[in-house]
């Protein structure tokens, strides 16, 4: 748990109501004063928790935990009394003592939750076999510890449902503001465990601890968007048997030949966008952000061509691969060349395009840098306490997708980030998603920003607008005519370095758009629909550093959901900002 200063969860306004118990009510002052020690405490050492788990301090961790969870629970003996109880019944005070209490058996639930979690976890970190290449103990370290932390997670879910019936408004501001605090920090903690238990269910039967599984493992080029991030330039085939890995039959991109027909069915409303070739051939098969979608198209081409059945599909890009490479170190080429975290991104989407003219060789060049990092990847194993720091950005930022085609793996996967489900969920929604339409490289360069303001609320509905700016940021330089497309060829009128991109928003389930402008002028957006979401889409081309502004206003339906802006995973960050009005807003 990552305590914050200005986030003292648990204990935060508490210790000022437990004062203003203590001189309103006349109450014991000795009992008063020795809850406020122990939530002080407490508070204290879930501080220092935060510097201790910076430090990566294991025994150190356990102390302090130690620590917090015992003046947790005296905090909590000294509230849940007779004596607090027949205060909690007291006019003007009865709210306040009541919220207290459950301030202090949330506490005293997170600190034993905690340590817990941090006892399975130093078994499982100091459990390493130390080989590079076979994972096996970390996989059953990984089995034992799942139970434990689905319980971890349950708990806490109990824990929030307890505090929810406490007074919410008790008269005191400073312990008002804590219970929200402390309701904000379990569901971050919820989030934090229940990930790291659906990581613990998942990995060691994907990684083949019950038997050999096999993935198409696809290489994103983002420097040519896709709606899951990036062209597939290249693709292997992931095994996993026992805790052992490595990537087989690595190849470009024109390894895996068109089929005669659609491999897979996503639906009349996927073919009415997308057309048949997205389920058909794998240059357009990622158009969707839905990511299962492209995982299944993946697969049945695979097995179209081979006879093989695969298990899943995961999809990774240099971003990904130079989080990766932190974690791995440098990896030699066979010329020598070393490929670092630092220079992977530039080297895979902008030094080889320049570097290469004859294609072929630049695709060789690409799945030897596949290659080197795929041999490497089983070294992370030997460290499992550096792994997961790795894989907390790569899958916030949808740098590595996963889809499963066993069920039961398949339904935890969609509820997390890895699984870059398109949700169907109502709730306000603003996705931006850009194809590349002009067939270079360009969006190496491109800019994004996103402002999404949320009206006032009335008779149920709430108007809103979504501004995206572009930017075409390319270099005044030649760039190879690989880059630039054939958007540029000879006998068009477009500039050098122009790009052009088919542009989509993804608006919120049950939306309604009044008006769409492109730079200030009157736009008539295409209005399509995917998994239940109203979808605006223009083809709109950005000159070499042109700036230009898409605007769509719409009416939402009310809804108490906080407002949800994925991010497609290209190289450069998309900016996103929300401005939210919650008048009259109540669902």
């Amino acid at each position: 748990m990552r305590a914050r200063p200005r986030r003292r969860a648990v204990v935060a306004g508490s210790l000022a109501s437990v004062l203003v118990l203590v001189s309103s009510a006349g109450w014991s002052a000795h009992l008063g004063l020795s809850a406020r020690d122990h939530l002080e405490a407490t508070r204290d050492a879930l501080v220092h928790l935060r510097a201790v788990m910076s430090a990566r301090d294991l025994d150190r961790m356990a102390v302090t935990l130690a620590d917090a969870h015992r003046h947790a629970s005296e905090a909590r003996r000294l509230t849940s009394g007779p004596d607090w109880s027949l205060i909690t019944y007291l006019p003007m005070v009865g709210d306040g003592a009541t919220t207290v209490r459950g301030l202090a058996e949330t506490a005293a639930e997170i600190t034993d939750v905690l340590t817990r979690v941090q006892r399975t976890g130093t078994s499982l970190f100091t459990a390493g076999s130390g080989s590079t290449d076979d994972a096996r103990q970390l996989l059953d370290g990984l089995r034992a510890a799942a139970p434990v932390l689905d319980g971890a997670a349950a708990r806490l879910t109990q824990a929030r449902g307890r505090l929810m019936t406490t007074p919410a408004r008790t008269g005191v501001a400073s312990l008002d503001q804590a219970r929200g605090t402390a309701l904000y920090e379990l569901d971050r903690l919820r989030r934090w465990i229940g990930g790291a238990a659906t990581a613990a269910n998942l990995i060691p039967p994907m990684l083949g601890n019950d038997g050999p599984r096999r993935y198409f493992l696809a290489f994103q080029t983002n420097a040519e968007s896709r709606g899951t991030g990036g062209l597939v330039g290249a693709f292997g085939i992931l095994e996993a048997d026992h805790g052992r890995i490595g990537v087989k039959r690595l190849a470009a991109n024109t390894g895996l030949g068109r089929s005669p027909h659609p491999v897979a069915d996503h639906g009349q409303a996927f073919r009415a966008r997308y057309g048949p070739g997205a389920v058909e051939l794998l240059s357009v098969s990622n158009l969707s952000p839905h990511f299962p979608y492209a995982a299944k198209t993946w697969t049945a081409l695979w097995e179209r061509q081979t006879g093989l059945r695969l298990d899943g599909a995961i999809a990774i890009d240099p971003v990904g691969l130079s989080y990766l490479l932190g974690l791995i170190g440098p990896v030699t080429l066979p010329g020598g060349e070393q490929v670092t975290a630092s220079n992977v991104v530039d080297l895979t989407e902008r030094t080889a395009y320049a570097r290469f003219t004859d294609p072929v060789a630049r695709k060789r060049f690409l799945i030897s840098i596949a290659g080197a990092v795929s041999e490497a990847l089983p070294q992370s194993f030997a460290e499992p306490s550096r792994v997961l720091p790795v894989l907390k950005p790569m899958v916030a930022e949808r740098r590595l997708q996963i889809w499963s085609r066993h069920d039961a793996e398949q339904r935890r996967l969609s509820a997390t980030a890895l699984g870059g489900v398109l949700p169907r969920q109502p709730g306000p929604y603003a996705g931006l998603v850009v194809n590349n339409s002009a067939g270079g490289k360009l969006d190496y360069y491109l800019n994004r920003s996103l402002e999404y303001e949320l009206g006032p609320c009335r008779d149920g509905r709430r108007s809103t607008s979504v501004r995206i700016k572009l930017t075409n940021d390319v270099p005044d330089v030649a760039l190879p005519s690989y880059v630039t497309g054939p958007l540029d060829t000879p006998g068009r009128s477009h500039g050098p370095g122009s790009n052009l991109l088919w542009v989509s928003l993804y608006a919120g389930v049950g939306s309604e758009l009044t008006r769409a402008q492109l730079d200030g002028r009157p736009l008539t957006a295409i209005k399509e629909s995917e998994r239940s979401h109203p979808v605006y889409s223009a083809m709109l081309e950005l000159a070499p550093r042109q700036s230009r502004t898409l605007t769509f206003d719409l009416v939402e339906p009310v809804s108490a959901e906080p407002p949800a802006i994925p991010v497609q995973p290209l190289v450069r960050p998309q900016q996103n900002r929300v401005i939210d009005s919650r008048q009259g807003c109540a669902p």
